[in-house]
């Protein structure tokens, strides 16, 4: 029987792209999104779930080791950004980026683990961004953000370790998602020149990144950040 990966944020962008590369290499795959998705695939099974929702999430990984099997790989990819200066950014804009990058990727991580923890263990990948290490302007809020996910991926990695769960992170550079498409050009272009591999990142660079952190060599290797474009 295929191993089964839970992603979120599978609706489009990047979370589709995993979704899409995983399940051509015969994976199933169940993914959430808070609307719909048109993603068909016999493998494919999608819930709507907020991540940031506690019970939601706690119903809906129950309900795919009920309905599925035991969750292998978890992918916790959803997320949500906002560019504002520090001085103008809103109390709603730092709770809602709190609420889906560090919330939802704890509740998924935790409930997730605990189904893990009962089934042989299993292989967790967050998901940060170069925006931490770059410290970069207009981004405060989402950099710190990531950086909670970042602490948390390295705590979870040693707590998590003795029930054979790996916890890594992945840092991609800007790729073109919508996250990006309303950012100035030439704070894109200011930011690649910050990288030692100058040019936006793909779908492919992320998904050989997933590839590595789940493979079955990389049973060694948890707690992890991996950014992308030769940021450090």
């Amino acid at each position: 029987m295929s191993d089964l990966a839970f992603i979120t944020g599978t609706r489009k962008g990047i979370g589709r792209a995993i979704a899409e590369h995983l399940l051509s290499q015969g994976w199933i795959v169940a993914g959430c999104s808070r609307r719909d998705n048109d993603l068909k695939h016999e493998n494919y099974h999608h819930f709507n779930c907020d991540v940031s929702d506690e019970a939601a999430v706690i119903k809906t990984i129950k309900t795919v080791k009920k309905t599925l099997q035991p969750i292998k790989v978890l992918i916790n990819n959803a997320g949500i950004a906002s560019m504002n200066h520090l001085l103008l950014t809103p109390l709603k804009s730092y709770q809602d980026i709190f609420q889906t990058n560090v919330q939802g990727t704890f509740l998924m991580l935790r409930e997730t683990a605990k189904q893990m923890s009962r089934t042989g263990g299993g292989r967790i990948i967050n998901f940060t961004s170069i925006a931490n290490p770059l410290n970069l302007e207009g981004e405060a809020i989402y950099a710190a953000s990531k950086a909670a996910v970042e602490s948390l991926t390295k705590t979870a990695a040693k707590e998590l370790a003795e029930m054979n769960i790996t916890v890594n992170a992945i840092g991609p550079t800007p790729v073109e998602t919508d996250l990006i498409k309303l950012v100035p050009k030439e704070k894109i272009d200011s930011l690649v020149k910050q990288q030692s591999i100058q040019r936006l990142g793909t779908h492919e660079d992320i998904l050989n990144a997933v590839d590595f952190f789940i493979k079955p060599q990389s049973d060694f290797i948890t707690g992890q950040i991996l950014y992308l474009g030769g940021v450090n």
